[in-house]
C-alpha cells in the first residue's frame, strides 16, 4: 500500500480520464492520496471529488504561484471552510522566490495567514518552498508549534534535519529519478527514513521515464523503487515506512 502525499487529481488535465487514472493508481497500490487545493475557486470541486471517491483526502489552501487569484478575504473564507469541512491538512501554501513577479510581501501575507489557521486548528500544513526554505523555516518558528511537509523538497540535508526538528517531513517525487539530480538523490539515500514522504505532484513533475508527459499517481511506484534502490532497501520496506509516516502526519484512516 502506498500513499501519494501530494497529487492534484482535481486538475483539469485529468478531466477526460480521471476514472481511469484512479483505477491505474489503485491497481499500482496507491490507495490513498492527499489532494491539496491551490485557489479558493477550486475548493468546491475538490470537495466534491474527494467526497465521491474513497481514498482521496482534500486539503484546502492558497498557493503562492496564484497570487493574482487570491483576495485577503479568502483567508477568512478558508477559516470558515476548514471549521466546517474538517480536512486533514491546510495547503498548498508557501513561498516561491523563483518565479518572477510574485510579490514577496503579498506571498508572506497569505502564507502566514495559513500557518495561523494550521496552528489554530491543529492541522498539518502542506508547504511549497521554492528558493525559500530558510524563509519558510523562519515563518514556521514564528507561528509554531506546527507540523507538516515541505513538498517537492528543494533544500539541503541540514535544512531537512532542522525542519524535522520543527515537526516537518520532506516530500520527494519524480525529480529523484533523474541521474543528474545528484543532491536530491543523495538526500533521498541518506536522510532518516522517518523524514520521508513519497509524492507525485501529478500532473506535474513526471519521472525520468515519462519526461514531458502528464504525470499520474500510479507512477508513484517508480519513485518508490528509485528511492529504495538508492537506500539499499526493498521497495516493500520503503513503502511500509513512508506510508506509516503519512498516516502519522495526516491522521489517515486505514486503507
Amino acid at each position: 500500500m502506498l500513499v501519494d502525499s501530494h497529487s492534484h487529481l482535481d486538475a483539469p488535465e485529468f478531466d477526460a480520464d480521471r476514472d481511469a487514472v484512479l483505477a491505474r493508481a489503485r491497481a499500482a497500490g496507491v490507495r490513498r492520496q492527499i489532494v491539496p487545493a491551490i485557489v479558493a475557486s477550486g475548493w468546491d470541486a475538490l470537495r466534491a471529488l474527494c467526497s465521491a471517491e474513497p481514498g482521496l483526502y482534500p486539503a484546502y489552501g492558497l498557493h503562492p504561484m496564484y497570487l493574482d487569484q487570491h483576495r485577503e478575504e479568502h483567508l477568512a473564507s478558508l477559516r470558515e471552510w476548514i471549521a466546517r469541512e474538517r480536512p486533514l491538512a491546510v495547503g498548498e501554501c508557501g513561498l516561491d522566490f523563483f518565479v518572477e513577479g510574485l510579490d514577496p510581501q503579498r506571498q508572506s501575507l497569505f502564507f502566514e495567514g495559513q500557518l495561523r489557521l494550521a496552528r489554530d486548528f491543529g492541522l498539518p500544513v502542506i508547504v511549497h518552498a521554492r528558493r525559500a526554505v530558510d524563509q519558510v523555516m523562519a515563518a514556521i518558528r514564528r507561528f509554531g508549534p506546527l507540523r507538516g511537509v515541505i513538498h517537492s523538497y528543494p533544500g539541503s540535508a541540514d535544512q531537512a534535519k532542522r525542519l524535522y526538528d520543527l515537526g516537518f517531513l520532506v516530500g520527494i517525487g519524480g525529480p529523484v529519478t533523474y541521474d543528474r539530480a545528484n543532491r536530491l538523490r543523495t538526500l533521498a539515500a541518506t536522510l532518516p527514513i522517518e523524514c520521508l514522504l513519497l509524492e507525485t505532484d501529478a500532473p506535474d513533475q513526471p519521472d525520468s521515464g515519462h519526461r514531458g508527459q502528464r504525470n499520474e499517481p500510479a507512477r508513484l511506484t517508480i519513485v518508490r523503487d528509485t528511492i529504495a534502490a538508492l537506500r539499499g532497501m526493498s521497495p516493500e520496506s520503503l513503502a511500509q515506512a513512508t506510508t506509516a509516516n503519512a498516516e502519522r502526519l495526516f491522521g489517515l484512516p486505514p486503507a
